[in-house]
Formats: C-alpha cells, structure tokens, sequence
C-alpha cells in the first residue's frame, strides 16, 4: 500500500524562503552593561566566615579566598573550571598572621610562584613565595615587602599588572586608587609610588575591590553603600595609567545577592564575573557580555565566521503553536593567540624578487594582502606585485610598477605605507632620513611622486634600517645598526613626516638581543614590538604603556628564520597576526611564517537547544562550514537542533 503526502500547504508556515537572516556580534568580554547572574554560588562559610578577597588560578581550576577569621588564604579545587557550583575545599591554606592581622586582598604571580597580601592593620603588601607553583600551603615569607601607608591606610583592594611591573591599591580613607611601579618585576620591596591616582569618590564611599582587564584599558571598582552594592566601570585613555581613567557611567548592582561585596575577580577571557560577599560569605558568578543573536523574524538562513569563541541566542521566534526551522552556515575560526613567534613555523611558502631586486631590503603590504611591495638599494626603487591569494606570497605576480627614490635616497632601507594607502615612506642610510610620497590612486605606485616632506634621523641613528609608524599616523619609529636602539618619534600633524620631531626618552637599545638590527614591526594594539637581527632571528618585546617604546622590555621570545636566509632584511606581519613575513637578501626571497598554534572557535547554543543524546555538535575545523539545523513550536521555549548530515549518520 502507498501513502501519498500533499505538501503543497507548506511543512513549516514560517518555514518558506525569506531572506538571510540577521546576525548581531556580541559586544564582547568585560562587559558590565549587559551583565546578569548566573544563579551560581558557593559558600565559603566553613572555612571563612568573613571573607576579604578573591582570586582564580589562570586556568579556573583552583580559587582562592582571604578573610581576617582566621587570617588565612584557603585554596579551592573547581571540577569545572569557572564554575563555583563545582567548588570543593582543598584542605589546604596559608596563614599570615605573623606579619598582617587583618587582610583584605591578594594577588598571585601569574606563574603562581609566589603570592602578595595587603592589610589594615599595618598598610603594606608582604610577599610570600611558594615552593608549589598555586598550592598555598608551599608559602613562606619572602621578607619583602611595601608600605602604601602614605596614600592609604585602610587598603582593601589590590591589583597587580600581569607582567608584575605595576600594583594597584585601592582604599576607604581616601576612595582613591593608588599606582605603584616596582623595579624588578614581581618583587615588592623594590615597589615605588608613581605619583598618579584616580578618586572613584563620585561613585562609591567604600571602594573594596579593584580589577583591570589584561589590556589595562578598562578598570573596574566594586563598593558598597547600604543598600547599594555596585560594579563600577572605568576607562584608562593610556593603558595602566589610572591618571588617565575616566567613568563611564557604566555599573553593575550585586545588591539582588548581598549588600557587602569584599572583592571582585574577572574570568581570564572576560565571560565570567565573580563577587565575595562578605556578609553571607558566598562567591557569585556572573556572566558578562552578550551572546551573538540570531534575529528569526529576519530570515531562515543565518551565516557567521567568528574569530573568537562564541555564544549565541536566538530572538523573535514565531508564537507558540507555529512551526518553524532555521539554518544556520558556521565557518570555523582561529581563536588562538596571533602575534606568537614562539610558536611560529615556516609555511614552505616564499617568493623570489631576484629580478628586479637583487638587493632587496624592506618589505610591505596592502591592508587586505593583496598587494606586496618591496624596496631596494640596488635600482633605488620600490617594486609592486599583486598576490592572487590574498597574504600568500607564493601566488604574488609583477605588476610590472615600480617607483624611483634615487633622488632623495641612494640607500633605501625600509618603506611604510599610510594607513589608507595615499601615502608612503621611505627610510635609507645615505641622507639617515624619511622621506614622503603621495600616491594619487591608492596601493598604486605608480601614481606615487616626492611630496617634498622629509624628516632627519641622523640625530639620533646615523645608519637607519628599519621603519614603522601609529596606526593613526601620530607617531614614528626608527631602528638602526650604529646605536642598535628603536628610537620614537611625534607627528603634530598625522601622517605628515615634516611635522616629525623627537621625542626625548623614548628610546629602548636592542643591543643586548640585536646586534645589527635590520626590521622593526609592532603589533596592531601596539603592545608587542618584533626586532629582525640580520641573522634572521625575530625578537619579541612587550611594552607597558602602548606605542611607548621606553617602556619596552625583552620578553626572552624569539624565532629563527636563518633556516631559510641567514641574511634578514626586514619583517612583516600579515594585519591579524597570524602570518609573519622575513625578506631575505641572500636568496633574494620572501619567506611567509605562519605564527602561534592554532585552536579553533568553539560554539555555545541557548540552553532552550536539545540536541541528539544531549550533546551539542563540535564546531567546524578553521576554514571549514557546517550547517546546522534548529526547528521549535512553542515560540522559542524549546529548540531541536542537529548537525545537517548528522540526522542521516
């Protein structure tokens, strides 16, 4: 017998083609205005009935707690990770009564080799070493220490930098947050105040607890006054400097779950926000940004590449009662760190300039990786080619364009590109100057012509070989083989090299890594810089105060590329960071590295979701594209999902 299915009326009502469907990003970690409960806790009660401080292990395995009854930290073992529901006491703990008889916060090394406490009792932070990497009950005193007396004497929250170069303090006699530099990195007794502050008077009279996200951009303040307990969101206009910070008129109430927040502690990648409560003695988790949405009123076909792990919700469902499916396209992403050299590889990828440049020594690129240029001091020229793949220089072609410096420079050693493409700069050791020229068609040099704009160097590096500037065009910088220093320079107006003018200090020698250095290169948030030595060795420096190269410091991070040319001239990086180029002068070659380890995006779908067996589909492999199915009838309540192809495995 045969069953014949009329299908004509439609499957779903809601189901027929409309349109693609639109897709909101989320706004990002560290968000407090989109802030909630997570109906999470764990009382901490049994071991301390007058919790202080907070702090989580890198990882979200083990947290940590202070208080003044007893004067202790207690370590806990999360099963979870970031989970305080999964909380468990790990019988261990560290006792500090002997030097501080009422502490409030702590802060660990970020290696977790050592621990540092502040008090009321006597305003200063003591540092304890531990011969266990984050196992408290490994803790001795390291005899070091630091007084903050002077600008506060009833410290409560602390914060250290994460290179361990800056601590912060936070109090209730002045309600001001109080920065300090210590010397040597992670040792206190080396701490000194720097004379900068920010009062957060206006908006708490009892200021517990302090945290920064890891960039220094945003800082966060935790107080309370009865009945309000409030998350206060800062920004810093230079990073680490409180002086700079400013309120947003962003806050966030913890009042729903006590009224006595003690300190406050932030997920390492900013989804999570936990709060101590001092009277109830409770940990709460928050969750803090938004979800990407999915807008179901715009359509039946969602697409979405991230290029972090995200979480997602779905909105405007059909009312209860009406069938409907969606799709919806991932294509996988690299959510690992860029930027990493220490985990660079070569990607047996390069591409030969040797017949138009048989000297060949700066290298730059389109924005979008299209377009490749390189200079050079045979011909004195700057060189285009078009890449076929966008950042892969093994499908780069001649455009049979080129643009003479002769003029102005007969040693050109490095160029550099405006932003937008109109512009570019050419740096030799023949005039040790910068030279300018506009380009009439963008990325197109052969529209380029001299602007009669220069600024001298030779004040400062009389054998200049490397050139980047500010993304914004306000700042300058200059590497050299005579001095083996990066040297800074102001741009008064943007992108106008003749406005350039040193600027006093802010230099930072290379010599001990770098001997003859050839290449200079930051990354896009300008807290990384990357030095080429002619050995084709890549050294990698951090800088505390963004584009401030006198705040630049080793990171002992380094990559050999001399496997392929032991003869470097310059280096690149692709604009996200996950591609690194080295311009090689023995073979006449670039050379294309691909940088840091690659972990692909993961996926998190709304708990409304069931899918088969209760678990979710994995997300795709980077570049790859899954298509996932979702279908509810009761206006959203509940969702089926599964992987397309999965429901015929």
């Amino acid at each position: 017998m045969s069953v014949s299915i009329d299908y004509t009326g439609g499957v779903f009502k809601a189901n027929k083609a409309k349109s693609v469907g639109t897709v909101t990003a989320g706004t990002g970690p560290y968000n407090l205005a989109s802030a909630s409960y997570d109906n999470v806790s764990f009382s901490i009660a049994s071991q301390q009935p007058a919790v202080e401080g907070l702090f989580f292990k890198d990882d979200g395995l083990s947290m940590y707690i202070i208080g003044t009854n007893p004067d202790t930290i207690h370590q806990y073992t999360l099963s979870t990770a970031w989970d305080v529901s999964t909380a468990s006491y790990a019988n261990k703990l560290l006792n500090f009564g002997v030097q501080e008889g009422a502490p409030q916060s702590f802060n660990f090394k970020s290696d977790g080799t050592s621990v540092y406490y502040i008090g009321t009792s006597n305003d200063t932070v003591y540092q304890y070493n531990l011969t266990t990497a984050w196992d408290v009950s490994t803790g001795s005193y390291a005899n070091k220490s630091m007084s903050v007396t002077t600008q506060e004497n009833t410290p409560k929250g602390m914060h250290f930098k994460p290179d361990g170069t800056k601590v912060y303090i936070v109090g209730l006699t002045n309600d001001t947050v109080y920065q300090y530099s210590l010397s040597t990195a992670w040792d206190i007794s080396t701490g000194s105040y720097e004379s900068k502050s920010f009062s957060v008077s206006s908006q708490t009279g009892n200021p517990e607890g302090i945290f920064f996200n890891p960039n220094g951009y945003k800082m966060y303040v935790v107080g309370n006054v009865y009945p309000n307990a409030d998350v206060f969101e800062y920004d810093l206009s230079t990073a680490w400097d409180v002086s700079t910070a400013s309120y947003g008129n962003v806050s966030f109430s913890t009042a729903s779950e006590g009224f006595y927040p003690s300190d406050i502690f932030f997920k390492s990648d900013g989804t999570k926000m936990y709060i101590s409560e001092n009277n109830n003695n409770n940990i709460y988790q928050y969750s803090t940004g938004t979800a990407t949405t999915l807008d179901l009123s715009t359509g039946n076909y969602f697409s979405h590449t991230p290029s972090v792990n995200t979480v997602f919700a779905f909105s405007n469902p059909p009312a209860s009662g009406t069938a409907a499916g969606f799709a919806l396209a991932l294509t996988g992403g690299n959510a690992a760190e860029t930027y990493d050299i220490a985990n660079a590889s070569y990607d047996s990828v390069s591409f030969s300039v040797a017949t138009q440049e048989t000297v060949p020594t700066g290298v730059g690129f389109k924005d979008d990786g299209t377009k490749m240029y390189i200079v050079g001091s045979s011909n004195d020229n700057i060189y285009q080619y078009s890449l076929s793949t966008a950042w892969d220089v093994s499908t780069a072609s001649y455009d049979s364009v080129s643009l003479s410096v002769a003029t102005q420079e007969t040693i050109p050693e490095a160029l550099f590109f405006k932003s937008d493409g109109t512009s570019l700069y050419i740096v030799g050791r023949d005039s040790n100057s910068v030279f300018q020229y506009d380009l009439t068609t963008a990325w197109d040099i052969s529209t380029g012509s001299y602007a009669s704009k220069s600024m001298s160097v030779s004040s400062q590096e009389t054998a200049p070989r490397g050139l980047y500037f500010k993304d914004d065009g306000t700042k300058a910088y200059i590497v050299g083989t005579a001095n083996d220093t990066v040297y800074q320079y102001a741009l008064s107006t943007a992108w106008d090299i003749s406005t350039g003018s040193f600027e006093t200090g802010k230099e930072v020698s290379v010599a001990s890594q770098a001997t003859v250095p050839t290449g200079l290169f930051f990354s896009s948030n300008g807290y990384k810089m990357y030095v080429l030595h002619f050995s084709s060795v890549v050294y990698q420096y951090s800088l505390s105060t963004a584009w401030d190269v006198s705040t630049a410091s080793y990171d002992s991070v380094s990559f050999t590329g001399n496997s392929q040319d032991g003869f470097g001239n310059d280096i690149y990086f692709k604009s996200d960071g996950v591609k690194m180029y080295i311009l090689g002068n023995s073979n006449d070659t670039i050379y294309q590295y691909s940088t840091g380890s690659t972990a692909a995006a993961t996926f998190t779908y709304p708990s409304s979701v069931k899918f088969p067996s209760g678990i979710a589909p994995a997300g795709p492999a980077i570049d790859e594209t899954d298509v996932l199915v979702f279908y509810t009838d009761d206006g959203g309540t509940t969702y089926q999902g599964f992987r397309a192809g999965d429901a015929m495995a």
